[in-house]
């Protein structure tokens, strides 16, 4: 049994990866400052973990929370294009700073492997799809340049210093317990909470632009592997579907799934949003063994009926 350290495990990428590893028997250990994280999310399991409250910048912290861990997966972040526009030092901070923050910490306590949750978001402006790891990134805002750079420190830790390192580059992760209320959700979520409150969806731009969406059962499969694989060590991977679909077309699914009568209203786009996203996996299907198992579909379905139970 492996003791596995999960940073931002209270989140929602993070709390789902708790009970991946706790249904497979692992021992787990969570770090989270509760920032963005909710303490609701690891209520349940509470006595089935270990919980170290304190923030990535707190040497204290990281060297308690990475203490005879073998593997770490790196949920922490400020997951938000729109709050680091607003706010870029912040997400600096906490996405960059911290991360390497953790990655001595993880060098120094003799951590064998630190998966790291990047972002597709790093290849930003490329207008080319797929997109390919090899390719030229292009950040299009102070998130995707926190994620990038904390990506480069990880190659670093792997080549110079012989801390194992995987990145894996989320694409549009969506699942149970991904916070419909927060204004810098997912669209995924923000949808959810649209239905629940019969209030009309607000789509920005046209709705044409593109996403690769991930359930989240996907992502914690590849975060699994990329530990165990021995041909990962140092590898940068996206973890998507190598689907694409429009945003009016994901509400189409999820007011079919759910019934709902409601029709958008449409705004201007964002600043630093991508206009197209679509993940290549051949590598992480090469050196992960990685097959998403779940489409976008099926996975809507699953993540409607966790928050709409009595209507499914």
């Amino acid at each position: 049994m492996s003791l596995y350290l999960i940073t931002g495990g209270a989140g929602f990428v993070g709390s789902y990866l708790v009970r991946f590893l706790l249904e497979r028997d692992q021992s787990v250990r969570v770090l989270d400052n509760f920032s963005t994280g909710k303490r609701e999310n690891l209520e349940e399991v509470l006595s089935s973990i270990e919980l170290v409250e304190g923030d990535l910048n707190d040497a204290e912290a990281v060297a308690a929370a990475v203490d005879g861990v073998e593997f770490v997966f790196h949920e922490a972040a400020i997951p938000s294009v729109p709050r680091s526009v607003e706010n870029p030092v912040e997400s600096h901070e906490a996405n960059a700073t911290g991360s390497l923050a953790l990655l001595e910490g993880a060098k120094a306590a003799g951590v064998r492997r630190l998966v790291y949750a990047s972002s597709s978001s790093v290849y930003g402006a490329n207008p080319d799809l797929p997109k390919v790891e090899s390719m030229r990134t292009e950040p299009m805002s102070p998130y995707a340049v926190a994620k990038l750079t904390a990506e480069h420190y990880c190659g670093v830790y792997h080549r110079l210093y012989g801390l194992e390192t995987v990145a894996l580059r989320y694409f549009n992760v969506f699942g149970p317990r991904q916070d419909p209320n927060s204004p810098y959700s997912g669209v995924v979520s923000q949808f959810i909470d649209s239905i629940l409150s019969d209030t009309a969806p607000t789509i920005h731009g046209d709705g044409e632009q593109t996403r690769d969406f991930t359930f989240v059962d996907n992502v914690a499969r590849a975060n699994y592997a990329a530990c165990h694989e021995s041909a990962a060590g140092g590898g940068v991977y996206n973890i998507g579907c190598q689907t694409r679909i429009s945003i009016n077309e994901l509400w189409r699914h999820m007011k079919e799934i759910s019934g709902s009568g409601l029709s958008p209203t449409y705004t201007e786009g964002r600043a630093g949003d991508v206009p197209h996203s679509l993940a290549d996996i051949s590598a992480a299907r090469r050196d992960l063994k990685f097959d998403p198992k779940i489409g976008v579909r099926e996975g809507l379905e699953q993540t409607m009926e966790y928050y709409t139970p009595a209507k499914t």
